[in-house]
């Protein structure tokens, strides 16, 4: 019978500490450089995570929280209103029954609202109207422009700034006693008419660093009254484009 020589162990101990010495980390320069470059990116994680956390919502006031909760549900409110409404015509339109007549309806409707998004038509409904006064000579185009800003966002849907409609074309410019709105000057007291959730666009004036405190930084002041109907009688006017044409609608053969 054969008989199996067994390695000393000793030679055992010594195989397993080579091993040992070849995968210990080494101390180089590579290898100093890759762990600066770690510990670099490690920060650069952590400072991102602390700031994406500062600039979150826990940090808010109150008063923001509620501005945005408020808004928040205005937003959803119109879209489920929206909703209800395109589900009203669908349902009109699939009936059958006098679907040429209701087609008819839909499509003046349609551009009854185009229009008055557009500018071309006058409109009527709940809003507000603010003034402010610039007694110092200091209230700048970019002020205005701030507040036309500030009232989109909180949900007008029509405004007028005196007696200048606003469009999507609307611009400012500073000018000798007052401020010009789209080449049409006009005096202090400025006069905004807007149609649209009241109670919201009056908060999103008094946001904190918004639209009153840079009035009343400039030695002015600003007052909004909510109405249950402000008329908007102003139109604009539209100019044929210079450049600009309707693209042509893609045929079916070349869409499939």
């Amino acid at each position: 019978m054969a008989t199996r020589t067994r390695r000393p162990a000793t030679d055992t101990r010594t195989a397993w500490r080579r091993l040992g010495r070849i995968a210990a980390p080494r101390m180089t320069r590579s290898n100093l450089f890759v762990l600066a470059l770690a510990v670099l990116l490690g920060f650069a994680i952590s400072a991102q995570v602390r700031q994406t956390r500062t600039q979150g919502l826990e940090n808010l006031r109150q008063e923001e929280l509620v501005g945005i909760l408020d808004t928040v549900t205005q937003e959803s409110v119109r879209l489920g209103n929206e909703l209800r409404d395109l589900e009203r015509i669908r349902d009109r339109l699939a009936s059958g029954a006098d679907s040429e007549a209701a087609a008819v309806q839909v499509a003046q409707e349609r551009a009854d609202t185009l229009a008055i998004l557009a500018g071309t038509k006058a409109a009527t409904g709940p809003g507000i109207t603010m003034t402010i006064t610039d007694p110092d000579g200091q209230i700048s185009s970019t002020i205005l422009l701030d507040a036309l800003e500030e009232l989109r966002d909180a949900g007008a849907e029509v405004i007028q700034i005196g007696p200048v409609r606003v469009v999507a074309s609307t611009y400012f410019t500073d000018v000798d006693g007052g401020i010009s709105v789209s080449g049409t000057n006009i005096a202090p007291p400025y006069i905004f008419r807007a149609i649209g959730d009241a109670p919201t666009m009056a908060a999103a004036m008094e946001i904190p660093g918004g639209v009153g405190e840079s009035v009343r930084g400039k030695g002015g002041e600003v007052t909004i009254a909510a109405r249950d109907e402000v008329s908007i009688t102003a139109t604009y006017e539209p100019k044929t484009p210079q450049f600009a044409r309707p693209a042509p609608t893609p045929s079916s053969s070349a869409s499939s």
